[in-house]
């Protein structure tokens, strides 16, 4: 059962990234539908060069590549996967995007481009049908608002526990009487970690409030009086074993995504995470289409399910038609005084809570400047097993990432078990500085210069410069540049 949820047609969920894009255009855009499709049809049927990062990912996975028709036809020439500096094509991703682009989602949801990826899923022992696909209903939700050490956080309601998690995480942090020091700080560090596990043992309580009610596994996870009770619990000078959390449920393993933060001039702003779950999701290419199949039925829980962990799967999460799986997606809004502070997000499964949390402490608490926030070395904990990750590595640009021996040291001493890692989360972090300083204002002068005579008026009304950071984990910089 593991392995058909997990790799192959089989996994595969019906996909809405297409119809959720077209409800925002049809809210939301301003500019055509057609012309939005071209620079993506362009990379597709243009070719892009492979980088550094995808390059890495294509050799580690080149077995699973090299089987599938359709992978090997797009990553691999010759008979040999593509190396970084190669141009990868994708011409039938390119015929379904202009399709798509002229004749709107119906084409892949009840049309050509739809019967095409149908028919190459069953081809590959797939189920989906098309009467999956026109069944298929985009949700719209508010997103949740909550205040969160002065700044007001907004990001996805369940069945993303990226929101929730994050605020419980905060809230404990904020119920100690100094303020929590982020990983600067040995002792603010490890309370992190502690916050984090008690954190995982509780969010599998969560799933699609549409199929369960979930409302009071909020309600706890949200309340400031359970965050004290947590902080508690939590001792300065040593860790406790799983079953110390009140877990109840396996959790969930789920991987994967990819996160873009934007905003524009009129501070318009957007922080989306999308996703066919694994590297290459489902390991499997629709040939007539050029789409890889997602593996999002991975992040389900099933009842026979045998899991590492040896906890029952989480009833919340079971599988039904039309339900969307639980997952750790946390892209984020951030305000003050009704003014943008922040978007961010980030990509790498259970890990992008922890990180996430992590770059908001050091840009928000600590007062790093962006890139450093971003850059700085991370810890991760699944609750199960019960060790602490740490990076340690050289970035694709050559900067060292590593937690300092020092820290190692504080964490080993009260007992945690530690584990160096090779790489985590990806975060794209966008701050607007609100305050007002000398040298924000001569780049807002300088820039208007290069804009034209009437811009400076146009950039006057915001309080501060825009500053992007895309994480050097993954070449530093957005996929399509």
């Amino acid at each position: 059962m593991r392995i058909a949820k997990s790799i192959g047609a089989l996994s595969m969920g019906v996909p809405g990234e297409i119809a959720g894009l077209h409800e925002a255009w049809k809210r939301y855009g301003r500019l055509p539908w057609k012309p939005l499709f071209e620079p993506a049809i362009e990379l597709a049927r243009g070719g892009f060069v492979v980088a550094p990062y995808l390059g890495r990912a294509i050799s580690k996975h080149s077995s699973m590549i090299l089987k599938d028709p359709g992978l090997k036809n797009v990553f691999s020439r010759n008979g040999q996967v593509l190396k970084p500096g190669e141009t990868c094509y994708n011409p039938e991703l390119a015929r379904s995007l202009e399709m798509i682009s002229e004749l709107g989602p119906a084409v892949l949801y009840n049309g050509t481009v739809g019967e095409k990826l149908v028919s190459d899923v069953k081809k590959a022992g797939g189920i989906i049908t098309m009467d999956d696909l026109r069944s298929y209903k985009v949700r719209v939700t508010n997103a949740m608002a909550m205040d969160v050490m002065g700044y007001k956080i907004y990001g996805m309601p369940p069945p993303s526990s990226g929101t929730v998690g994050f605020s419980m995480i905060m809230n404990i942090l904020d119920s100690y009487s100094e303020l929590y020091t982020g990983s600067g700080n040995d002792l603010g560090l490890h309370r992190l970690i502690e916050a984090m596990k008690h954190m995982f043992a509780a969010r599998m309580d969560l799933g699609d409030p549409e199929f369960v009610n979930i409302t009071n596994a909020m309600k706890q996870m949200l309340s400031k009086p359970r965050a004290e009770d947590i902080r508690k619990r939590i001792l300065d000078n040593t860790t406790f074993p799983p079953e110390y959390y009140l877990n109840r449920w396996s959790q969930l393993r789920d991987q994967g995504t990819s996160h873009f933060s934007i905003v524009d001039a009129d501070r318009n702003t957007v922080s989306m995470t999308t996703t066919v779950n694994y590297v290459f999701g489902a390991g499997v290419l629709s040939p007539s289409t050029g789409i890889v199949l997602n593996n999002e039925m991975d992040d389900f829980s099933v009842p026979t399910e045998n899991t590492p962990d040896n906890l029952p799967p989480a009833p919340t999460n079971f599988i039904e038609p039309n339900k969307r799986p639980l997952s750790s997606m946390t892209p984020l809004v951030i305000t003050k005084d009704g003014e943008l502070v922040a978007t961010l997000g980030g990509s790498g499964g259970m890990k992008i809570i922890p990180a996430v949390i992590q770059v908001f402490l050091n840009c928000f608490v600590l007062k790093m400047k962006p890139l450093e926030a971003v850059e700085s070395a991370r810890v991760y904990h699944k609750l199960i097993p019960n060790i602490v990750q740490y990076e340690n590595f050289t970035a694709i640009n050559g900067d060292h990432i590593g937690v300092t021996k020092d820290s190692k040291m504080f964490l080993a001493e009260r007992g945690h078990e530690l584990e160096e890692i090779s790489g985590g989360a990806i975060v794209q972090l966008i701050v607007q500085s609100l305050k007002e300083e000398e040298e924000d204002k001569e780049k807002i002068i300088e820039l208007g210069r290069k804009l034209g005579k009437d811009s400076t008026k146009r950039l006057k009304p915001f309080k501060g410069l825009l500053t992007a950071v895309s994480d050097p984990r993954k070449d530093g910089k957005p996929a399509a540049v």
